[in-house]
């Protein structure tokens, strides 16, 4: 037996070869049985003394022959493993087959097997060590051109696998036909000939019990349509990207005093076309861009786009990391779909699920036959409350998975921003388990070590290659510095859910007018933590499903009260201190719980209460946007004050807003259902106010209370040097400006 080098090899493997048929009939039935670990070593291009042997295993064929000469091959007795030999100078380095097939049909290609090792060292190396955050352009299938011949680079990262193929059409989806060469813990092939849009599996033998597992590509940039779960090889062709105004004004931008106002979307229910099917991506951009502009909307943020298989998981559950859903399209679908709203002036944020992944035998679980993504301990690997798994933070390819996601939809997509879902699960060990379900940390405590590290080197990578993306956490709990930097202790993020001030604002509106007055603190409680943190406000999906109820019913009241209650609360949010989000559908007023197999009641806005909503909502952007006194310091104290915070008994707070500059915007809410009519409000100036909105105006479905001007005199009212006196309509919010010249709000807008 002669040991030789592969003579295409930058990177040297040793290959045994030798003449004897008993160590090649072994060698077949290996390959025959999908075992063989090591195909190089029999397949290919082999200098066996003088001469040169080539091997095949082509399951399928009757005949084969080598193209350059056409030269027969020799079937090894009662094996589909052909054999070659003849003078090494008769063959070009890469050479052609063709075969006949049982069928009669006859194919040609180049054979992979004549191709050394693709993927460089150092790519395997910053890979290894979690640092590669660009693994994406490594792992995957990427087409690309070998010694002037195209074809695709496959690779996958499997450590457990004792053998690993591509499938595809290419091969008839035999596993046998295209076994990858081993790279340390990962596996690569170079297949000639294999086109963009080709489907395609990864089959894998595992270590442990031999079991054969058909796996999708965690890499992939595509997939099949659901259900069908193939992974689609997809051109490496950058897009060519229209936003690069959009992109230079965002990383020279202070998001932090500018409006942020987002708008939540699942593309999959907010409309759809005349047959009820999906719309693509660029229709969504083009409908969706004129409606938000309309709005006043600033940003949108997409409920996870990330290839998943159920729809009811509304994406929450991926097994696409890299992939935007095929529901709509395909990566460059949705890269005209970013480009467009950049183009239009609106932000994109998408919610991105580090925290956990569906068990799906096609997908991450159990992926080489092991725990790879996942933690090997049920007592941190796996959330029973949701039937998934949670990623193993403590190994650093795992982290380079997710680092490299995060890298792909900011770098490749230039999206604006990443909402972190499901962070508190991600914190803590014990996270929805009860007592002796959870192991502590080394230290004793609750904390999960790893999975902190991991998401303050994530903002930290984000914050450095990415400036003025936002990096938004849903955390709800009371973890300390969420939103301060690493350095100092923190988790790194730009911003958190205000989910406290969420549930205590629905937790009073839902109370009888009548009654409020006993709950008075769920409106004031919020302000001593209020800037402890960047806060959004966030009015999400998750408030309008699972029995909730539509925000509209979970108002009290007869419909008059329970719009004008909900009226209340959009004025509220609006003029509250932190960045606004609101879930599709609450600026209509539905009535229904959100349903993701259907689509938004836009029918709704025939009736003028339902359109009045929709038209406040836009008045409130339009408000939120031009005046500095609400958006340009949501984050510091000296952007709130009270008033008036003591008066439960009749249900009204009177807050200022102010501006850097300090613009001011004063705000009375009269939450009972009663009039309070010449009520006085203490001011800091004297002179004239003007009433910027009132949410009893009859163009937002109100009893027909008109904005109008009013006049503060040096008369003072709580601890106030001036008062103004005014006629509070039943369950309304009033927001007034000093000095302020007429604003084109109150106008219902053309949808």
């Amino acid at each position: 037996m002669v040991l030789m080098t592969h003579p295409d090899s930058s990177h040297p493997d040793i290959y045994a070869s030798g003449p004897n048929d008993a160590w090649l009939l072994a060698e077949a039935a290996l390959l025959h049985e999908g075992r063989h670990a090591e195909p190089f070593t029999v397949l290919g291009r082999h200098v066996c003394g003088s001469e040169l042997a080539v091997r095949v295993f082509l399951p399928d064929a009757c005949d084969v022959y080598l193209v350059e000469g056409n030269w027969p091959l020799r079937r090894l007795a009662e094996t589909d493993l052909f054999e070659w030999r003849g003078p090494a100078e008769a063959l070009p380095l890469h050479y052609r087959l063709r075969w006949i097939d049982h069928a009669g049909h006859a194919h040609s290609a180049c054979d992979p097997y004549s191709f050394g090792p693709q993927l460089s060292l150092y790519d395997l190396h910053l890979f290894n060590e979690g640092r590669h955050l660009h693994a994406y352009r490594m792992l995957g299938a990427h087409p690309r051109t070998v010694d002037d011949i195209p074809g695709v680079v496959f690779a996958v990262w499997a450590p457990c696998a004792t053998r690993v193929s591509v499938l595809g059409e290419f091969n008839a989806w035999d596993g046998r036909r295209h076994p990858m060469r081993r790279r340390g813990e990962v596996w690569e092939l170079f297949v000639p000939a294999v086109p963009c849009g080709a489907r395609y599996l990864f089959e894998i033998r595992t270590r442990n019990d031999g079991e054969l597992l058909r796996k999708t590509d965690p890499y992939g940039r595509s997939f099949e349509f659901r259900p069908a779960t193939a992974a689609i090889v997809t051109s490496d062709i950058n897009y060519a990207w229209g936003d690069e105004a959009w992109v230079l004004q965002r990383s020279r931008r202070d998001w932090t005093h500018v409006p942020l106002a987002i708008y939540e979307v699942h593309l999959g229910s907010w409309q759809r076309d005349a047959d009820g099917g999906y719309l693509s991506y660029p229709e969504l951009a083009r409908r969706l861009v004129a409606y938000v502009r309309t709005m006043g909307f600033t940003h949108l943020e997409l409920m996870p786009i990330t290839e998943h298989p159920l729809d009811a998981s509304w994406g929450y559950q991926p097994t696409g990391y890299f992939a935007p859903t095929s529901r709509h399209g395909d990566l460059n679908d949705f890269r005209q779909f970013v480009d467009y709203c950049h183009q239009a002036g609106i932000g994109v944020i998408l919610d991105w699920v580090p925290g956990h992944f569906p068990k799906d035998a096609h997908a991450l679980a159990r992926f080489d036959g092991s725990c790879l993504y996942e933690h090997a301990d049920p007592a941190r690997g796996e959330h029973r409350g949701w039937g998934t798994l949670v990623f193993d933070y403590s190994r650093t390819q795992v982290k380079n998975f997710l680092m490299a996601s995060a890298c792909f939809w900011l770098e490749e997509c230039h999206l604006d921003g990443l909402r972190v879902d499901a962070v508190a699960s991600m914190l803590y060990l014990d996270y929805a388990r009860e007592s002796g379900e959870w192991l502590p940390n080394p230290f004793g405590g609750n904390e999960n070590l790893e999975a902190i590290a991991f998401l303050r080197e994530l903002n930290d990578v984000i914050h450095r290659r990415c400036p003025g993306v936002l990096m938004i956490a849903e955390e709800s709990t009371a973890w300390p510095l969420v939103t301060r930097p690493s350095w100092m202790g923190g988790l790194g993020f730009g911003m958190k859910w205000n989910m406290g001030w969420m549930h205590d604002t629905l937790e009073y509106l839902s109370q009888d007018p009548a009654l409020r007055r006993h709950h008075h603190e769920l409106l004031t409680f919020g302000l001593l933590y209020t800037f402890t943190e960047n806060f959004v406000l966030p009015l999400s999906h998750d408030e309008v499903v699972h029995g909730k109820g539509s925000l509209l019913a979970r108002m009290p009241g007869d419909r008059r009260q329970r719009l004008a209650s909900l009226r209340l609360l959009y004025v509220y949010m609006w003029t509250y201190p932190g960045k606004k989000f609101l879930f599709m559908g609450n600026e209509l007023a539905q009535e229904g719980e959100w349903d993701c197999h259907g689509t938004l009641d836009w029918t709704l806005l025939d009736q003028p209460a339902h359109r009045g909503v929709q038209t406040l909502i836009a008045d409130l952007n339009h408000l939120y946007c031009t005046l500095p006194g609400l958006h340009e310091c949501e984050f510091v104290r000296e952007g709130f004050e009270w008033l008036d915070c003591h008066d439960a008994a009749r249900s009204v707070v009177v807050y200022v807003r102010r501006g850097l500059a300090d613009e001011l915007a004063v705000v009375v809410l009269n939450c009972s259902a009663l009039a309070r009519p010449r009520y006085r409000v203490g001011v800091p100036l004297p002179g004239r106010y003007r009433q910027v909105l009132n949410s009893d105006d009859m163009c937002y479905g109100g009893a027909g209370t008109s904005c109008i001007d009013t006049y503060a005199e040096l008369d003072g009212h709580m601890g106030q040097p001036c008062s103004l006196l005014l006629d509070l309509p039943p369950l309304t919010g009033v927001l007034l400006v000093p000095g302020a010249p007429a604003m084109d709000v109150g106008v219902a807008v053309d949808f």
